[in-house]
């Protein structure tokens, strides 16, 4: 997980280096030259082809839209902001997630997820708030708002994920999600691509194959430990951001993202708590029962 959140960050960083190319063509990018790199890891797994079998279509396809704008949104938001402050937003999406599944899933919630949300959202008001004081026309404000929404399409893309693990194999969810959008950023194809002299073209190939390294990691480290092990990992990238951020970009992160990004980490680690100690009350119930039907 250390090393995919590392990936993912190092990949956002090509797509900043690149101001000139427009979104949904970085987009395409990262989505076609991660697909060969996909392709060998679902062979080797064995995984290829009957692994990417699928019972929805369907599913797939509003899946890989929403997580292909959340991408987009991403991209376009690097152009505008620091690269530690759009990381730190990001972490925004676990915290949205928990009402989304509320409102989707019929998930309760309880005291604690609740008073996690209102402390992850104080922190990103917080880390938002000195973009937008200058009202909602400048490109920074413009950025912040990309990049929110970025997270809140994550979130939802995560909620259908949520939905489909059950019926649909983790090889099929990103084989599709890749295809989607792939797909999807050819769409964008008549907003004006441009084309890439041979430095933007080598970071936007770099974007592809890091980005399809950082898919399988991510995956991989699913496959060896529980969600709620990994997750506290993720913030790793809070400390890549500012280090790449300030080494290659010269930007100097501010108190208030990092008071915010405080914030919604704390909100994210005690959502992951809480969802760890629920699972594993669910688990002894079960055994519980288990053994009273013996």
């Amino acid at each position: 997980m250390i090393s995919a959140v590392t990936v993912f960050t190092v990949m956002s960083a090509f797509i900043k280096a690149v101001p000139g190319v427009p979104a949904g063509e970085a987009m395409f990018f990262r989505s076609v030259l991660a697909m060969p790199i996909i392709l060998v890891w679902l062979a080797w797994q064995g995984d290829w082809p009957h692994g990417i079998r699928t019972n929805s279509i369907r599913n797939h396809a509003v899946r890989g839209l929403v997580g292909s704008a959340a991408m987009g949104l991403g991209f376009a938001g690097l152009k505008y902001l620091p690269l530690p402050e759009v990381t730190a937003i990001r972490f925004a999406t676990p915290v949205v997630m928990v009402v989304l599944a509320a409102l989707m899933l019929g998930e309760r919630l309880r005291l604690i997820r609740i008073t996690a949300v209102a402390l992850g959202l104080v922190g990103v008001v917080i880390i938002i708030w000195p973009r937008l004081s200058f009202g909602l026309n400048n490109t920074e404000a413009l950025g912040a708002l990309m990049v929110l929404g970025s997270a809140c399409l994550a979130a939802l893309a995560q909620v259908f994920v949520k939905g489909m693990s059950g019926t649909e194999t983790t090889a099929a969810i990103v084989f599709w999600f890749s295809l989607t959008s792939t797909g999807a950023s050819l769409l964008t194809l008549p907003f004006g691509w441009v084309w890439p002299d041979p430095g933007e073209a080598a970071y936007l190939v770099g974007a592809g194959l890091v980005g399809g390294m950082g898919q399988i990691l991510l995956t991989s480290s699913y496959r060896l430990a529980d969600a709620g092990v990994l997750a506290p990992f993720t913030y790793v990238s809070m400390l890549w951001s500012v280090v790449i951020g300030y080494v290659w970009f010269d930007e100097v992160p501010t108190r208030p993202m990092l008071f915010g990004a405080a914030l919604v980490i704390l909100a994210g680690v005690v959502i992951v708590l809480r969802e760890r100690q629920l699972g594993n009350e669910t688990t002894a119930r079960r055994k519980v029962r288990a053994k009273g039907l013996q």
